[in-house]
């Protein structure tokens, strides 16, 4: 399974994915650049989440929160206090893990270095703060220290009476954010999986108390439905792992993760949380600013509860491309495809003339030209039309349209699927509505 990983990595770099951030500099641990296709597929996760969060619902709004904060934020939702994780170091081979994720007691003298083996080397669990520490303005002093934010949530809650107002949403309505996160994570990796700068995807739902677990259980069902339906994961792949008292944060009353087996296990993909009223009732003592609904038609006053859904953007994106990996032999050759469902496909269509000559390519750019307005196309004339179709099955493109010489008798072309290899033709009057019958770009 490992080599499935290997080789989804490979292919990253391979087809202009995601490269190892300041490669040229031997790199930076556990940072990552989204090449041409990665910044493509990045985006058509993050237009999909949005859509269906704000475009297709009418009591979801949109926002976009600064990352620096006040420091008083973090303050009161206990991140200065609480982020931490217990951390061990090797004393021998100098190599750092999390206390938490050791399979025996650190302090136990039998207990083995995980990376060299040897006993007795570790050193006892430290708390490590998470959140990145640096300063505002030119001096370099206490009162001047600022966060960069370890989520985006304390964003939304502090701007909770801000977009009510403007609005003008009652209650139950929510507020969701895509936007940039950073965590001095101690022991990142598993590619994308977990870095110490992704994009998280938050929607908090602000409630009144008592209809908080029916808005929990319609959340939790919604989320996995979207992963399967819109995102086209194989729903085998995954499932629901409900949080035990031990495993609760201090503000939840309950919480499911919704895991993927990815090629290393099974990991949480998403977070669906009843935080009940803790948030705003922190914020509120903290900033001495009230943070109560007041309902017109049942004179209740009373602060939300609050249903969180939490997804990283990154870790969606390496989902998506790892379960999209496929490799078949077709005609004695091994074909490696990603099988990514259209929508989000980088490229919707390739485009090619079969030879260069007899006025194909001409033919070849005139159909980029009039379906770049609607879709994402990309011309190739280089190399054999195999190999052609091959770059575009590892780029995940869905179709792959050839300019061949019957096209210049009768205005056809040949339109080959990704998935099962099929040919067929189609007048190029008629390409452009044939595509976006199979495809709807977001």
């Amino acid at each position: 399974m490992e080599k499935v990983m290997e080789k989804v990595v490979a292919l990253c770099k391979r087809r202009g994915f995601v490269f190892p951030s300041s490669e040229i500099y031997g790199g930076i641990n556990a940072c990552w650049d989204y090449g041409p296709l990665g910044v493509r597929l990045k985006n058509n996760v993050k237009r999909l989440w949005f859509r269906s969060m704000t475009q297709l619902r009418d009591d979801i709004e949109g926002l976009d929160a600064a990352i620096l904060m006040a420091p008083r934020v973090w303050e009161a939702s206990g991140h200065v206090e609480n982020f931490t994780d217990p951390m061990v170091d090797c004393k021998e081979c100098k190599a750092r893990f999390r206390a938490d994720e050791l399979s025996a007691d650190p302090t136990d003298p039998k207990t083995p270095c995980p990376r060299c083996g040897n006993r007795g080397t570790l050193t006892a669990p430290r708390l490590f703060n998470l959140m990145f520490k640096t300063f505002m303005g030119p001096v370099e002093e206490d009162s001047s220290v600022v966060y960069l934010r370890p989520e985006t949530a304390q964003g939304i809650y502090v701007n909770f009476e801000n977009v009510r107002v403007t609005s003008r949403n009652k209650i139950p309505f929510g507020i969701a954010q895509i936007g940039k996160a950073f965590r001095n994570e101690i022991t990142p990796g598993n590619f994308i999986f977990r870095t110490r700068e992704f994009e998280q995807m938050e929607m908090q739902y602000f409630v009144k108390p008592g209809t908080d677990e029916e808005w929990f259980e319609h959340w939790r069902k919604e989320r996995m439905r979207w992963y399967v339906e819109d995102l086209g994961l194989r729903p085998e792949k995954l499932r629901f792992h409900s949080h035990g008292e031990n495993e609760l944060a201090h503000y939840a009353r309950a919480a499911f993760d919704i895991e993927y087996e990815f090629p290393f296990g099974w990991k949480e993909l998403e977070g669906i949380h009843n935080r009940t009223d803790f948030d705003l009732k922190r914020h509120q003592e903290y900033s001495g600013k009230k943070l109560e609904y007041y309902d017109d038609e049942t004179k209740e006053r009373y602060v939300p509860f609050i249903i969180e859904t939490s997804a990283g953007c990154d870790r969606t994106l390496l989902t998506v491309l790892v379960d999209a990996y496929r490799e078949e032999v077709v005609e004695g050759e091994t074909r490696v495809v990603l099988a990514l469902h259209p929508n989000l496909a980088p490229i919707h269509a390739g485009i090619f003339p079969l030879v260069k000559r007899d006025g194909m390519p001409d033919v070849a750019r005139r159909i980029v030209e009039d379906l770049r307005r609607d879709l994402h196309v990309f011309y190739d004339e280089a190399g054999s039309i195999g190999k052609r179709y091959r770059r575009m099955d590892e780029a995940g493109t869905p179709f792959c349209v050839t300019v061949d010489s019957e096209t210049l008798k009768n205005e056809s072309v040949t339109v080959r699927h990704r998935d099962s290899l099929e040919q067929e033709r189609i007048a190029i009057r008629d390409l452009r509505g044939w595509l976006r019958e199979r495809i709807t770009p977001v």
